[in-house]
């Protein structure tokens, strides 16, 4: 199996059509001052994998994008490390920009999303930094299917999203606070499990 995986990647490093080597050349243009051909570059990436991977963002090259990058949303603030594996529908983004014209009180720091080496984030994953914050996820981390961060993340530390909760229409008021409840106590011993990890992880 792990000689399979190592030819599957190897594969795909030779299609240079992948969303990964045209992310890396819209990069290295960016890079190299062709702002005009980096974003052209990202355009077509976008039309072959529906996805939208900034020039500007700092990425290895050993980067791997699960089910060819589809729906994959990266900002242009954002820092990925080493064997570092995307799945589709991500969205990484670290607030946003003022806009032309608008006032500032004040110079804010930009904000940041740091993802280190060997970190797996599952599909439909939302990491978002806060305006002038910084969002670190750790060495050797796991984001599960799902889950939303705003917080940083501790190395090997691993990530799930809560339980989904079922509302019945049709339920009494008494029913429906019972299931509340329940849901309330699962997601109180879910979070515990985190943090249990979290700890044990650090």
């Amino acid at each position: 199996p792990e000689r399979l995986a190592l030819l599957r990647i190897k594969l795909t490093k030779l299609w240079w059509f992948s969303p990964e080597k045209l992310w890396l050349l819209s990069i290295g243009l960016q890079r190299r001052g062709h702002w005009v051909l980096a974003f052209s570059v990202k355009q077509l990436n976008t039309v072959l994998y529906h996805n939208s991977l900034s020039p500007r963002t700092s990425v290895s090259p050993d980067v791997l994008l699960g089910h060819y990058g589809h729906g994959i949303v990266v900002g242009s603030q954002v820092v990925i490390g080493r064997r570092v594996k995307i799945w589709h529908n991500v969205t990484l983004t670290a607030g946003r920009s003022p806009r032309r014209g608008e006032a500032q009180s004040a110079p804010r720091t930009p904000a940041q999303i740091i993802i280190e080496d060997d970190v797996k984030i599952g599909a439909n994953v939302v990491v978002i930094a806060p305006r002038g914050g910084t969002i670190r996820i750790g060495r050797g981390a796991r984001i599960g299917a799902g889950a939303v961060v705003t917080h940083d993340v501790p190395a090997r530390a691993t990530v799930v999203a809560p339980a989904p909760r079922v509302l019945l229409a049709d339920a009494s008021p008494e029913e429906r606070t019972a299931e509340e409840r329940t849901a309330e106590e699962r997601t109180a011993e879910e979070r515990t499990a985190e943090e249990t990890t979290a700890e044990e992880a650090t």
